[in-house]
């Protein structure tokens, strides 16, 4: 299904702080929010668009990927012609349409259609099914399988050699749709699509209404023209005031040009308090666009914090960073994590016991791709959901960890939540079972839940302990290391039996190579 659930978006704010976090982490992009189209779509948008979208797609039911299962494609969302005209009625009403971009998909396919979807109110429209058409697709609905008979959803060099597309043959096709879109425009007597927008005036239901089969059909639900007061405009005139101007990032900027333009090792200390949102994604930007995805020497520039982070603290952050928090931490703690290290300790002069205290918040590490975090204490619920290459040390978490991860290391040192390594399909998690409870909070399908004896897991978990103990000076870390053979026994290696599958078939190919 797409739009898929977001487990880190349960609200409308959550949204707000997810496109923040994006627009810190490129300022340039614009943030776009798929919405399906369904009753009450117009309520979500005005929401979308408060929450600070720059564009806002009402996607019908009729489209989708040839990998969707039918259920999805037959029975998900309403035709987009409900969705657009609500949207558009709803966001001129609250004086919210001059702010966002109106675009609209799901099976467009002729100039017919794109004028119909910029009278009802939008403004861009997506193409996807015919423009594939167009390259070759023959439709068989294998997208997912590896199979495709023409060579365009398909890695198999034998089956790629078959792809007969061309560039051109999507231009012209892009040319007879915007070419019969001409047409209609000048038989309605407009010069531009702006002019269109919104205008259901023009819209002539005669035809469909008096159908036989849907005679007495009230459309006038989908036609209602919005009575537009003064000064308000019913398609986009102007930019989102996304607020990144105050970033603390600038701030760190402003002292790290040893760091960014001559890779000097370089300190800074600084005072964080929770309104400091996004901490890092700006300045990994920066990184980014000078030295690409390969960023910066490894502890390049450490940012030392004291205080309470604000939420999404190192999101997107590169490699080259490591930002130490004395404190705590709120939710989204490093989401998106690419490549730099994170710190979070109790203060010095903290009396907590940090395995019995909550130090960072929910949604840890959502979709880390690489880098590594040590937390000296607990984390919340749905820590290292979609985990794909991070490393993590924390001292006990709540619910749903390590849920859907496909990648990297985790290390728990304390109690944990219930439905641990839900859909989990790759990485490897070592968790202390002090209790003996573990495997009755683990959701424990596809897999393998075993003692840590092989010497290489032993290596591994010890040197990942150790390395927390180094960043946090956490005691229990010192305890586990001073007490380690009585320890070792009741660690359990969390290892998804997919996983291990595609290891051993690699191992095996590069045997073969060799």
């Amino acid at each position: 299904i797409s739009p898929p659930p977001h487990h880190d978006i349960y609200s409308i704010e959550d949204l707000s702080q997810l496109i923040y976090d994006l627009k810190s982490a490129n300022r340039d992009a614009r943030i776009n929010v798929k919405l399906v189209s369904e009753v009450g779509v117009g309520t979500v948008a005005a929401g979308v668009a408060k929450a600070k979208a720059d564009v806002i797609l009402i996607s019908g039911f009729d489209g989708g990927t040839g990998a969707s299962p039918l259920t999805s494609l037959k029975h998900a969302g309403l035709p987009w012609e409900l969705g657009i005209a609500e949207a558009q009625q709803t966001l001129v009403m609250n004086k919210l349409r001059s702010r966002v971009v109106l675009e609209c998909d799901g099976q467009l396919k002729t100039g017919r259609d794109v004028a119909i979807a910029c009278l009802l109110g939008a403004e861009e429209f997506g193409f996807a099914t015919a423009p594939l058409v167009a390259s070759g697709c023959v439709m068989m609905r294998v997208c997912h399988l590896n199979t495709c008979p023409v060579g365009i959803a398909t890695q198999n060099p034998e089956l790629r050699k078959k792809f007969k597309g061309k560039p051109e043959h999507v231009v012209n096709y892009m040319y007879f749709v915007a070419e019969e879109l001409r047409q209609i425009m000048a038989q309605l007597g407009f010069k531009t699509v702006n002019e269109m927008v919104g205008k259901v005036n023009r819209l002539d239901r005669s035809r469909a209404v008096n159908y036989y089969k849907v005679r007495g059909l009230d459309l006038t639900p989908i036609l209602h023209q919005v009575q537009v007061r003064p000064n308000v405009q019913v398609y986009n005139t102007g930019k989102q005031e996304h607020e990144v101007e105050s970033h603390m990032d600038f701030k760190i900027i402003e002292k790290s040009h040893p760091a960014l333009f001559r890779k000097e090792k370089t300190y800074l200390d600084f005072d964080i308090h929770n309104i400091d949102r996004a901490v890092g994604a700006i300045i990994s930007n920066e990184i980014s666009k000078i030295y690409g995805a390969q960023g910066l020497p490894e502890n390049t520039l450490i940012l030392n914090f004291t205080g309470s982070a604000g939420q999404s603290f190192g999101a997107f952050a590169t490699k080259g960073l490591t930002m130490i928090v004395s404190g705590n931490t709120n939710d989204y703690l490093g989401k998106g994590l690419s490549g730099a290290k994170l710190v979070i300790k109790v203060p010095e002069n903290s009396t907590i016991v940090p395995e019995e205290n909550i130090i960072t918040g929910n949604v840890t590490l959502y979709g880390a791709t690489s880098g590594e975090v040590y937390i000296n204490g607990k984390a919340g619920e749905r820590f290292c959901v979609r985990n794909s290459g991070a490393t993590a040390v924390v001292e006990g978490i709540g619910d749903h960890g390590c849920e859907y991860m496909t990648g990297g290391k985790v290390v728990i040192l304390g109690t944990v939540g219930r439905n641990f390594g839900a859909g989990m399909s790759g990485g490897i998690a070592y968790v202390l079972d002090r209790e003996g409870t573990f495997r009755n909070k683990c959701n424990g399908e596809g897999l393998n839940i075993d003692p840590v004896v092989e010497t290489e897991d032993i290596a591994q978990l010890k040197s990942l302990v150790e390395n927390h103990y180094n960043a946090t000076l956490s005691p229990l870390a010192q305890h586990i290391l001073e007490q380690w053979e009585s320890y070792l026994p009741k660690f359990l290696k969390v290892f998804p039996e997919e996983y291990r599958l595609a290891l051993l078939k690699l191992e095996q190919e590069k045997l073969v190579i060799q």
